[in-house]
């Protein structure tokens, strides 16, 4: 656990950064610091944007964190979770020509769960199969282990 570097609470925001070749910083912050360091990052770039960039009626702004879109293609990191809702337009084309898609559906397991009708049909048959051997009926115990085997989603 880690503490936040600018006060006494706990860091609950880890920020690397990638200085140059060889050099990283980590930074560990509680979420009220990091919102302060946003916003001071936020100010720095205000001034030299606002020269920069001409007003525009489609220029949003967060109105959670005060980041607009141009101040995130800059940082390349949002300042809330409303941001992805706020930016979405102009989000959804980047995370197409990134990922290929615009909705994250994560992974599989290789093999899913089983029921519980499967469950209790292994059970069964793992006692079949010991008493099977116990018997010494093994063309019979083969078939029930090979039926194991399907459920559990072996080869």
């Amino acid at each position: 656990m880690f503490k936040c570097q600018r006060c006494v609470n706990k860091a609950v925001i880890h920020v690397t950064e990638i200085l140059g070749p060889g050099q990283i910083e980590d930074i560990h912050l509680c979420e009220n610091c990091y919102k302060n360091l946003l916003m001071s990052q936020l100010q720095e770039q205000a001034p030299s944007q606002a020269s920069a960039e001409q007003p525009s009626a489609h220029s949003k702004t967060c109105p959670a964190c005060g980041l607009s879109f141009q101040v995130f293609r800059n940082l390349g990191r949002f300042g809330c979770a409303q941001d992805y809702e706020v930016f979405e337009e102009e989000i959804t084309p980047l995370l197409e020509s990134l990922h290929g898609q615009v909705r994250h559906v994560g992974k599989s397991p290789r093999r899913a769960p089983l029921s519980a009708s499967q469950r209790a049909e292994l059970t069964q048959l793992q006692q079949q199969l010991q008493k099977l051997i116990r018997e010494e009926r093994y063309e019979e115990a083969a078939r029930v282990r090979d039926r194991i085997r399907q459920l559990e989603g072996g080869s």
